[in-house]
């Protein structure tokens, strides 16, 4: 059996890897993320005066879409911190954000949950998740990488049920203040897409990669 790493110390990822049945250990990538966005925004404003190529590391990206780029970049870079401790096995970096024409990253206090809230009750956003699988062998490193995107629909909310929600502090460790799997699900009016995803690992589409290497 190959050694299967998850870079990620999300929970919900892990649960969501157990699902597969493979017997894995958590070792959680740690990157500069913010530094990396920067980078790739500079990239990608250069590329696009320029044509210039983006980074390697998203050659195997299939949009120039930002968001995509975005957590295409930071699954590989955490990924990849990972693969550099090892000698051999299979490593499985992803990154999650939630999109409303900017990134929604995770609320820094109450009032910055609130806001994330108070813009995305009553309307649909993205939700993008990017996975990037290495097989690390002797003789060369194989990489998989991609990502999805899930539409969601949020019901209006009134200022009371956003505090309310916000009372539950189940908004603080989550990317645009919600978890889709808990509490806010009584708000969650409709998705496209891959609700594990939207969790945070696509699961369906990363097995297709991973049963190729398992």
């Amino acid at each position: 059996m190959k050694r299967i790493i998850l870079a990620s110390g999300s929970p919900r990822r892990k649960e969501l890897l157990a699902q597969t049945g493979l017997e894995f250990e958590v070792i959680p990538g740690e990157v500069d993320e913010e530094a990396v966005v920067r980078s790739l925004l500079e990239a990608r404003n250069a590329s696009v005066r320029s044509d210039a190529p983006l980074p390697s590391f998203l050659e195997n990206t299939t949009s120039l879409d930002y968001p995509a780029a975005v957590v295409s970049a930071l699954s590989a870079r955490k990924a990849e911190a990972v693969a550099a401790q090892i000698a051999e096995g299979i490593v499985i970096g992803s990154d999650t954000i939630v999109w409303d024409n900017e990134i929604l990253g995770k609320p820094v206090d109450r009032a910055d949950a609130y806001r994330m809230l108070r813009q995305l009750q009553g309307r649909v956003h993205s939700v993008y998740t990017g996975v990037t699988v290495l097989a690390v062998e002797k003789a060369e490193t194989k990489r998989h990488t991609f990502f999805c995107e899930t539409k969601v629909e949020v019901y209006p909310m009134t200022e009371e049920e956003t505090e309310r929600y916000l009372d539950t502090g189940e908004a603080m460790d989550k990317a645009g203040a919600y978890g889709i799997q808990g509490k806010f699900g009584l708000w969650v009016k409709k998705i496209e897409g891959d609700y594990n995803s939207v969790v945070g690992l696509p699961l369906s589409a990363l097995w297709q990669v991973l049963k190729e290497y398992v």
